[in-house]
């Protein structure tokens, strides 16, 4: 199809694309129009603590600014109540709790894709666009093309009957080639740097930041005889697999130990125990799952744990009414609390919240 006819058939389609002030999203925002959409920008101000550098005014301006670039209507969002509710109190909980979250999934579960995403379906508008990299066919998540910035991850829970009002523009391309257009369309966003850290937070140091929200103390590290070999800032503050942050007393140490790794830890001691070698693991239970199609009672699948990872074999099935996965290839360092995600190629079937491993 022509792109002169296709953007005679989007002529009348609202679309209103989440304007975060970065590149990603204002280059959403162009492909979009371009494409003959009618183009809205949405920011949304969520929560920040106290003890944060508040940037969301700076964050805001550019937002406005690219909107007044591309002569397209701004909109501005307060979710900051909605944010601390269902994405910064989630986190604090789980890591409470002694579990390992993922306020990033959240964040696209309860606010770009929950309150922005009601929002525009409220207001006459029949797709909410952002600049994930991931690719949406025909109502179907799939992996961003490139591979190095894939988002897909983030994106598993939120609702399979909203895919069909949702939009990745840059999911088809590669980072330079966003840069390349945000240059060529002036757009001061083309040399700004990626954000980084908590969904639009931005960089945290992840133990300073719950230290100011949770009360922790200092415990023990002890290995795998039970003997105390050093100590840590608190129990809770620990994932699993981890290997740094604590600390080893000196007669302990030797010029070519290895590196010890987080294989257990205990909140009511507020105890860690470090090894040598991570837990093998070969079956994980899951929970809060959200599948994006039927599958059989026993289903191949390539599985992510944790964003960026190289994916790994499993089999998807149902055990005793619970939804299990069971590991090709035996893996390591797996955190109850942490997101799984099933893959099947570049096709997302959706994912879980590890609940136990065996």
């Amino acid at each position: 199809m022509e792109t002169t006819e296709k953007n005679i058939l989007q002529n009348n389609k609202k679309v209103l694309v989440g304007i975060s002030g970065g590149v990603d999203s204002s280059v959403a925002a162009i492909l979009l129009k371009k494409q003959g959409y009618q183009v809205e920008g949405v920011f949304a101000k969520v929560w920040q603590p106290d003890f944060i550098e508040c940037t969301w005014r700076d964050e805001m301006k550019d937002a406005m600014r690219i909107c007044a670039k591309l002569d397209i209507p701004f909109h501005f969002l307060d979710l900051e109540k909605e944010y601390e509710e269902h994405v910064a109190q989630y986190m604090i909980t789980e890591y409470q709790n002694g579990r390992t979250p993922n306020p990033d999934v959240m964040c696209n579960t309860h606010i770009k894709f929950g309150f922005m995403y009601e929002y525009a379906m409220k207001n006459g508008f029949e797709y909410v666009a952002t600049g994930h990299y991931a690719q949406n066919k025909g109502g179907q998540l799939h992996r961003g093309l490139d591979e190095n910035k894939d988002q897909s991850y983030f994106l598993w829970n939120v609702s399979k009957e909203k895919y069909k009002h949702i939009l990745f523009p840059v999911g088809e391309l590669k980072k330079s080639e966003v840069r390349s257009i945000a240059k060529k369309n002036n757009l001061f966003t083309s040399e700004k740097k990626d954000s980084q850290g908590l969904c639009f937070i931005g960089p945290v140091d992840m133990k300073s930041f719950l230290k100011k929200l949770i009360k922790t103390e200092p415990g023990s590290v002890i290995n795998d005889e039970g003997t105390i070999i050093g100590e840590h800032e608190g129990s809770v503050l620990y994932t699993i697999g981890e290997r740094h942050g604590f600390r080893i007393f000196s007669e302990y140490k030797k010029t070519d130990d290895p590196v010890l790794y987080v294989v257990d830890k205990n909140l009511n001691k507020n105890t860690i125990t470090v090894s040598k070698n991570l837990r093998i693991i070969e079956r994980v239970v899951l929970a809060n799952s959200n599948l994006f199609a039927e599958t059989s009672n026993s289903k191949e699948v390539q599985v992510q744990f944790r964003y960026r990872q190289k994916p790994i074999t499993a089999l998807l099935e149902t055990r005793e009414g619970l939804l299990q996965l069971g590991l090709n290839s035996k893996s390591e360092s797996i955190a109850i609390g942490q997101s799984v995600v099933f893959y099947e190629g570049t096709k997302c079937l959706g994912g879980a919240i590890v609940d136990k491993v065996l």
